[in-house]
């Protein structure tokens, strides 16, 4: 019996622990389409004057609103779940949207997050709130932002303008909510993995592909 137990502990257990994890914990194995072609920023200034795209881009997308600096708890949250360990990917970016006139505040969070953080991935753009306002209801979001034109919840962009996230009956997410740290952990992490895991496996496939040629 003993034996049967050691047997198991070091041959089937860790089997049994590679296919799950390697399954992903939401089941799928590409992240569902929620909008197609969403569009591209306007002619927005970037704290930096930078033109900030999506298109190439996988892009965490969120807006502030008018509170920036009394919501800056859920960019912290953001940062330290998801920001720290994937922001050297070249092609991730975090992107927010703010209402003009709040650049002060975004450098406040900005010189906040700055004293740990690599902030080179990190975008503020700025729009009026016309524009912030259509911008968020072309997304065809099922919330609708607050009064002071944000959300708490940050949405995936893929390189395509895509947006991605779950799509089932009793599973469903557009976004994830950055107040709730548990929520980027688990969710929103093994939702990112996918997509990361998606264009890993695309240019395995395209590099295989260009040695046969």
């Amino acid at each position: 019996m003993k034996k049967n137990i050691v047997l198991f502990v070091l041959f089937i257990l860790p089997i049994v622990a590679y296919l799950f994890f390697a399954s992903g914990v939401n089941g799928y194995t590409k992240l569902p389409t929620l909008k197609s072609n969403t569009a591209e920023f306007g002619n927005w200034q970037a704290l930096n004057g930078e033109k900030v795209l999506l298109t190439g881009k996988i892009t965490i997308l969120g807006f502030s609103g008018y509170d920036l600096l009394n919501t800056r708890g859920n960019l912290f949250n953001l940062n330290q779940k998801i920001y720290q360990t994937y922001h050297k990917f070249r092609d991730v970016q975090f992107v927010y949207i703010c209402p003009i006139g709040t650049e002060n505040d975004a450098k406040k969070v900005i010189e906040a997050l700055g004293a740990f953080t690599d902030m080179a991935q990190w975008k503020f753009v700025f729009a009026s709130p016309k524009d912030i306002e259509a911008y968020y209801a072309q997304l065809n979001l099922v919330e609708k932002l607050d009064d002071k034109l944000g959300t708490p919840k940050i949405y995936i962009i893929d390189k395509k303008r895509n947006l991605r996230g779950r799509k089932k009956d009793k599973d469903s997410k557009e976004g994830y909510n950055t107040f709730h740290p548990a929520e980027l952990s688990n969710e929103m992490k093994d939702d990112f993995k996918v997509i990361l895991y998606e264009y890993r496996a695309a240019f395995k496939r395209n590099n295989n592909a260009s040695r046969k040629i």
